[in-house]
């Protein structure tokens, strides 16, 4: 391909959604260890709102974004990976340290690269590996899974990840109950599988002793800092708090003391989904791709947008009007 021009939406400087500019731009030469992937679907996601406002300081600009996609193999150095392969990549800094999947085309190293195995709308596979590969690791964090039973307290149930969490532990039999800010949400919850919705009516430690007096065993925190005090507060004596949003745009608890703000025996913990790029999310992946195919989980997609409405995207994703997954499609 070479000499190749491709159609990328540029982060030109830090600022607001209009610093996203749709180019030309060469597609990039292979070299060693790494692989050039047609991007079909890029998931869209708030670390990279952030990234554009600024919040990222190892990302210069200009900077093509996107900490995901989806797509297939054009050419790689990786002879376990050939041409024509589908793939998903998430994480390893991409759209930070180097240009992502907001793009036509994408080089990416080798060792992000995920084969899958699928029949699903490229659209829908593109709503996936971020959000599931999250929600997976949250819970599995947690210690919540098949066999656990209990009940799950999850802040920002609206969220993308929020979502696929409710699709997962509704499949393991748990109670759930889901928050959202926006009562016109509350329908979507329950239709993803929330046995509880609790909306602002009443104080959110009000409406969770209402059906659960004891607390949650676990409380899936993707609001971030400002609620994490909060929710160690909010889940019963000796259960689990995982932290693994920054909804809130918020990464720091001011003045955290840990003595004084978590209660004895109650447990603290987080998830960071570049714990599973690469091989080490294939197979989860591939068993959550199997699962929406099956129609045991679903792919909570809100909305596609297309390359030249980036800044559309960007707008609705500050505006929180999506409920589920926003994806991209080159």
């Amino acid at each position: 391909m070479a000499n190749a021009s491709m159609r990328a939406a540029v982060c030109t400087r830090a600022g607001g959604p209009d610093v996203l500019e749709v180019r030309e731009l060469p597609v990039p030469e292979v070299r060693e260890g790494w692989s050039l992937v047609e991007v079909k679907a890029a998931g869209l996601n708030r670390s990279e709102l952030m990234t554009r406002q600024g919040h990222s300081p190892n990302v210069g600009f200009p900077r093509v974004l996107g900490i995901e996609c989806v797509g297939v193999v054009v050419a790689s150095t990786d002879s376990g990976v050939p041409e024509g392969t589908t793939v998903a990549a998430v994480m390893g800094e991409m759209g930070r340290e180097f240009d992502g999947g907001y793009a036509q085309y994408a080089l990416l190293p080798n060792d992000l690269l995920m084969p899958v195995r699928t029949e699903l709308d490229w659209t829908v596979l593109g709503a996936l590996p971020e959000t599931y590969l999250t929600a997976q690791g949250s819970l599995d964090a947690l210690g919540a899974g098949p066999e656990t039973g209990g009940r799950l307290l999850i802040r920002g149930g609206t969220s993308s990840v929020g979502m696929a969490a409710l699709s997962i532990a509704s499949g393991y039999g748990i109670e759930t109950a889901a928050t959202t800010r926006q009562a016109a949400k509350a329908a979507a919850l329950t239709a993803g599988g929330a046995d509880h919705v609790l909306t602002d009516a009443e104080p959110l430690a009000d409406a969770v002793r209402a059906i659960w007096p004891e607390g949650p065993d676990y409380v899936l925190d993707l609001v971030g800092a400002p609620t994490t005090v909060d929710s160690l507060h909010l889940v019963r004596g000796g259960g689990t708090v995982c932290v693994s949003g920054m909804l809130s745009g918020s990464w720091v608890i001011p003045e955290f003391e840990p003595v004084a703000m978590v209660p004895s025996g109650t447990k603290l913990t987080a998830f960071h989904s570049d714990d599973v790029k690469g091989r080490a999310g294939t197979a989860i992946l591939q068993r959550v791709i199997d699962q929406v195919e099956a129609g045991t989980y679903r792919p909570n997609l809100d909305r596609v947008f297309g390359l030249d409405e980036v800044v559309a995207a960007h707008r609705y994703m500050a505006e929180d009007r999506a409920t589920g997954k926003l994806v991209l499609a080159p």
